[in-house]
């Protein structure tokens, strides 16, 4: 489990190996012997942090006894769809009318425990079937891949090493603590597991039962992941009553030079919600552009940003939004969508590096624009006079930049 302007922001993956064995070996196949030597070796170096975790030496000894690094997971974080493709393309992926159509199936099906669940959280039920839809296809798709062994790969191959380990020791301590079974402990090549998807330290963070009492089962149980996926939003600051997004539309002659209002100054400029209702009462927005100014207008909330925090990207979030709207019977986006060629990673990060030379970007070089791009292309724009100044990454940006 979550900003993107056409490239992501999220998932900082380091590829820098930190032990000696070869990626390209492990990509041909199963492992050497040498490889599997290091390998275990590198393992029985985790037993520290397993003990001062509450794990024995038994259930420790147990999990590496044969344990082999997995091949096929190392390249697959620079691959993420939310984090390559345009916003536009990943979101006519995630919100297709048949997954609208079974997301209102399943938001009737889980009726009882979407509202117990919000009853606790706040949290709607639309948001949450949304995430699951997306996250595990409702509850069908939550992958198969061994867990631990996933993370264990994850961390020898020094992709994040250390949130990695910490992860494989937060497993480690679901197995210890009898909240799953070593057979239970499946999920996605990055180690996120059961129906919502949950890293091993989200699960023993945020994961509930539906019941309110007893273990979450969040691979056997949809009752037990949507109260799980509920609490993880409210933990992380959901306010009731207030949208994750309003589709709006901008007044002519707007000057874009405001990104980050509250609704009463949005109304006051004139910006109302495309399907005419009224703006909610209170709370911050930005206004949000995720094809330029040609495609959809949005304003964000803090709500939004909630959502990212299950999945750092912009495309991700908007497509729960998105998606939460139809299921609940809101309309899809009024304003089509327009063709956009995303930017390769290397020229988001020559924008993010002529960015920052010019005062406007101070994060990181990563060539995954989010938020923090978006608005230093709005400053640049604002600063040269190009109008519209939508904070839109495009290739024309790039070559102003450049040619300053």
């Amino acid at each position: 489990m979550g900003k993107t302007g056409h490239c992501g922001e999220g998932l900082r993956i380091d590829r820098r190996s930190l032990l000696t064995v070869s990626v390209a070996l492990l990509l041909a196949g199963a492992p050497t012997c040498a490889q599997a030597s290091d390998f275990s070796e590198y393992l029985k170096s985790l037993w520290p942090a397993a003990q001062a975790a509450g794990v024995t030496r038994e259930t420790f000894e147990s999990v590496i006894a044969g344990l082999t690094p997995d091949p096929q997971v190392v390249s697959k974080p620079a691959r993420q769809a939310e984090f390559t493709i345009s916003i536009p393309a990943y979101v006519a992926a995630s919100v297709t009318n048949g997954r609208v159509s079974r997301g209102r199936s399943v938001l009737g099906e889980l009726a009882g425990p979407l509202r117990r669940g919000q009853e606790r959280s706040g949290v709607p039920g639309e948001i949450v079937v949304a995430i699951l839809g997306v996250e595990s296809a409702y509850g069908t798709g939550a992958g198969g891949a061994d867990v631990l062994r996933v993370l264990a790969t994850l961390a020898f191959e020094g992709h994040r090493r250390e949130l990695f380990e910490q992860e494989f020791v937060a497993a480690l301590t679901i197995l210890q603590n009898g909240q799953a079974t070593r057979t239970q402990l499946r999920g996605s090549w990055a180690g996120a597991m059961g129906m919502p998807q949950f890293m091993p330290s989200a699960y023993l963070k945020y994961a509930i039962a539906d019941d309110g009492a007893g273990t979450a089962d969040i691979w056997g149980s949809r009752a037990d992941a949507v109260a799980s996926i509920a609490n993880f939003l409210a933990r992380s600051g959901w306010v009731a009553g207030l949208p994750a997004i309003v589709e709006i539309r901008l007044p002519d002659g707007f000057d874009y030079a405001q990104f980050d209002l509250d609704f009463a100054q949005w109304r006051g400029l004139g910006v109302a919600a495309a399907d005419g209702a009224a703006l909610p009462a209170a709370g911050a927005a930005s206004l949000y552009l995720p094809a330029g100014a040609a495609g959809p207008a949005f304003l964000i909330t803090d709500n939004f940003e909630v959502i990212r925090q299950y999945n750092t990207s912009d495309a991700y979030g908007l497509s729960v939004a998105l998606l939460a709207e139809r299921i609940a019977g809101r309309t899809a986006p009024r304003t089509p969508w327009p063709a956009v060629s995303p930017l390769s990673t290397a020229e988001c990060k020559a924008l993010q590096q002529a960015l920052t030379a010019r005062g406007h970007y101070h994060g990181t070089i990563d060539g995954k624009l989010g938020r923090a791009a978006r608005n230093a292309v709005h400053a640049f724009q604002i600063a040269e006079g190009i109008q519209p100044a939508d904070g839109f990454a495009i290739r024309a940006v790039l070559a102003r930049l450049r040619a300053r």
